[in-house]
């Protein structure tokens, strides 16, 4: 009869714990089974939750359950200082999903660099910087540049799926880390860069089902990482560029990410081939292009927008078309994918790789392990097989969800 015992929890951090989750009184009270009202009662003292009440709070709010019994509750700074402005997404009222992909995102940073100096390597660091002043098309440039890969790499690699593993490790080799977070409607967010530095942070929505828009995604969002760099861009708390100051800026990171993908030189060669007028091109040939460099079709249409291929309202024409396109598809249908390819896709392969020498090393217990990689410790063998194969030049898993 433990679990009847009152659990003798401050009730401030109990009110804590669900406001930094971003959970309304309503919410919790409806997943534990009991009325708003004696939840309220419990966030102020008046009442005392059972052991197994207050373990229930602590799994719903993913907060350690000893969180809820300390003296006062911890400094922790506010997730919009971390984050880049999003649209639909206002600073300090982001919704519990997103909140904790930041959170994951955030502490796995966090592990990487603590480990990184326990076993004494270097992560390299990300030194590109952007200004909106420079242009698109040479930030584009210099931004593939400085990921080294080359058009003759890009148009061998095999499909889309390759296309996001290489793109993704060319950032991560440059010093960027790169997750994917699940459960947040991609209304609110298809990626996102936390500006953190030395060694920052992009998140990929992996709901996200096209590989060629993650490619898209993590490249618009490393566009903004480099203006952080600039100091051209602040986080999401202090950015104060007005909303059509703003819309322009995103503009600008969807060219910039465009030529990065596609240089004007390889697209000149294409389109000198297609011979296709000025605002003619309709769905079916963006896509044909597209499949070239593997890439989005929304992806090639925004570069060929830039390159002059359509004017603006061309580009608009021809967007609608393409919504009307997707809306008419039904929603795709995703295979299962197993523990370890979720492990691989949301932390990432030099994440997963750290956290094995890490455990290799007595650096860090299982237990730890399986909480870095929100991973079952029977797994950690597939996993530590899985990164082998790779580096002995298999293609892998898809890091899909």
């Amino acid at each position: 009869m433990a679990f009847m015992t009152a659990a003798e929890v401050n009730p401030t951090l109990l009110a804590w714990a669900r406001e930094q989750s971003g959970y309304a009184p309503e919410t919790v009270a409806k997943r534990l089974g009991v009325k708003p009202d004696r939840l309220e009662a419990w966030e102020r003292g008046d009442l005392k939750p059972t052991v197994r009440q207050a373990q229930e709070l602590a799994k719903y709010y993913h907060r350690p359950f000893g969180v809820l019994f300390l003296p006062q509750p911890p400094v922790v700074a506010p997730l919009a200082s971390e984050y880049r402005r999003l649209p639909g997404v206002q600073p300090g009222v982001e919704s519990p999903e997103f909140r904790l992909a930041l959170r994951v995102m955030l502490q796995r940073r966090q592990v990487t660099l603590e480990l990184s100096e326990e076993l004494g390597q270097a992560w390299p660091e990300f030194k590109m910087s952007a200004h909106q002043s420079d242009g698109a098309s040479k930030v584009g440039q210099r931004l593939r540049s400085a990921l080294g890969v080359t058009i003759e790499q890009q148009l061998a690699w095999r499909d889309e799926w390759q296309a996001w593993r290489e793109w993704r490790a060319a950032v991560e080799n440059a010093g960027v880390l790169v997750f994917q977070f699940p459960k947040v409607p991609l209304e609110q967010a298809r990626g996102v860069s936390l500006f953190e530095f030395p060694v920052p942070v992009v998140g990929i929505n992996s709901k996200e089902g096209s590989p060629g828009a993650r490619v898209y995604s993590l490249l618009h969002e490393l566009v903004h990482v480099a203006l952080a760099v600039g100091r051209d861009e602040q986080v999401a708390l202090t950015e104060r560029r007005s909303a059509a100051e703003w819309r322009e800026l995103e503009r600008f990171a969807e060219e910039a990410a465009s030529e990065a993908i596609i240089p004007d030189a390889a697209l000149q060669e294409q389109l000198r081939r297609t011979s296709v007028a000025r605002d003619a091109w309709d769905v079916r040939q963006v896509r044909a292009l597209a499949s070239t460099f593997r890439v989005t079709p929304l992806a090639m249409a925004t570069r060929l927008r830039s390159a002059g291929a359509f004017t603006w309202a061309g580009y608009q024409h021809w967007r609608s078309a393409w919504d009307e396109r997707v809306a008419s598809l039904a929603a795709r249908k995703g295979g299962i994918a197993t523990p370890v390819d979720k492990t691989l896709g949301r932390a990432g392969r030099p994440f997963s790789q750290l956290v094995l020498e890490a455990l290799d090393a007595n650096r860090i217990t299982a237990v730890d392990a399986s909480r870095y990689l929100d991973l079952k410790f029977d797994h950690v063998e597939k996993l530590r097989a899985e990164l082998r194969e790779a580096r002995a030049g298999a293609s892998g898993t898809d890091d899909g969800e």
